[in-house]
C-alpha cells in the first residue's frame, strides 16, 4: 500500500480484512466543533474513531506532547490494532491532522500507514458511501517497538542553535514564523527559532486539498532554503503541522526528518531561549 491513497483506491479496498480506517481528526482549540460527536454524525464505512486529541501524554510540561509508548499501545489494543494492520488515516481539520498521527504510528514502529489524499472534505464532495453511529471492536493486545530517534527536545534545539547541524523547517504561516502578528494560538508573540526557514503547510495542498506532487514539494522545500539532503528539524506551534512537512518530506524521498515537538508553543514560552524575528536569515 502506497503512503498517499486516492478515495477512488479506499473506496475499492473497503472490505479487505486487514484494512483498518481510522479518523484521526484534532481542531485548533479554537474551532468549536467535537471531532467525536462529527464522527458520530457520519464517517467513512468501517473507520474507527482514534481519538486523536486524546492521544497525548497528559503528564508532560508541554501540551500536546507525543504520547508514551505504553499510551500508545493502549490505544491500539483498544481500537484492535495489529503490527500487521494495514492503516488508512484521514481527517476532517483546516490543520490537515491525520499527518500527526501518521508520524506518532511510524515512530511507534507502524509502517504500513497511509493518509487519504484529499481526507474527509474530498470524500463528502465526491457523493462517496458514509456510515453514522458507533463502530464497536473487540480489544486485542498490542506492544509498541521502541520509538525511532526522530523527536527533538528544547535541548536539542539549543545545542542546534550553535552547530547548526540539522536545517529548521517551521510550517506557521509567515506573519507568525517574521513576528508581525502575535501566536494567538498558544498566546505568545510571534517569532521563530534562529536560523528556521518557512514553508506554510498549507502551501503543500493543491486547490482540492490533496497534496502536491513530489516534485512540487521538493521545490516548495528548495524554495525555502532547504537543502533536501541535509538533515532538517521539522517545527510549528504545537507539533501538530510541522507533522504536515514531515508527511510531504517523506513523498519528497525524505524519510530521516525530525520532529521538534515541543515547538513554539515551549521555545516561544521560555524566556531564555534565542528567539529571530523578520525574513529568515542566513544559516
Amino acid at each position: 500500500m502506497d503512503t498517499l491513497v486516492s478515495t477512488q483506491w479506499l473506496t475499492e479496498h473497503l472490505a479487505d480484512p486487514d484494512l483498518v480506517i481510522l479518523d484521526a481528526t484534532k481542531h485548533l482549540p479554537d474551532v468549536e466543533r467535537d471531532p467525536r460527536e462529527d464522527f458520530l454524525a457520519a464517517h467513512i464505512p468501517g473507520a474507527r474513531f482514534l481519538d486523536l486529541p486524546s492521544l497525548h501524554d497528559a503528564e508532560a510540561q508541554v501540551g500536546n506532547t507525543l504520547p508514551t509508548s505504553a499510551q500508545f499501545s493502549a490505544r491500539m489494543s483498544a481500537l484492535r490494532i495489529a503490527p500487521t494492520s494495514r492503516i488508512v488515516l484521514y481527517d476532517d481539520s483546516a490543520i490537515a491532522s491525520a499527518a500527526r498521527a501518521w508520524f506518532i504510528f511510524r515512530l511507534y514502529g507502524l509502517t504500513d500507514v497511509a493518509l487519504l489524499d484529499g481526507g474527509w472534505a474530498k470524500w463528502r464532495a465526491e457523493g462517496r458511501a458514509i456510515e453514522k453511529g458507533t463502530v464497536e471492536v473487540s480489544p486485542s493486545e498490542f506492544a509498541a517497538t521502541e520509538p525511532a530517534a526522530r523527536v527533538r527536545s528544547k535541548a536539542d534545539m539549543l545545542a542546534n542553535c550553535a552547530s547548526r547541524t540539522e536545517q529548521v523547517v517551521d510550517a506557521r504561516d509567515a506573519a507568525r514564523f517574521l513576528g508581525t502578528s502575535a501566536d494567538t494560538i498558544h498566546e505568545l508573540p510571534g517569532g521563530h527559532i534562529p536560523g528556521a526557514r518557512n514553508v506554510f503547510f498549507r502551501n503543500l495542498f493543491a486547490s482540492d486539498g490533496t497534496y502536491k506532487s513530489p516534485e512540487e514539494l521538493r521545490r516548495a522545500f528548495h524554495d525555502a532554503g532547504i537543502d533536501l539532503d541535509r538533515p532538517i528539524a521539522a517545527s510549528c506551534g504545537s507539533g501538530m503541522t510541522a507533522s504536515v512537512l514531515l508527511f510531504a518530506l517523506h513523498l519528497a524521498g525524505v524519510d530521516d526528518a525530525a520532529l521538534y515537538d515541543g515547538s513554539w508553543a515551549e521555545w516561544g514560552a521560555d524566556p531564555a531561549t534565542p528567539k529571530e524575528t523578520g525574513a529568515a536569515r542566513a544559516a
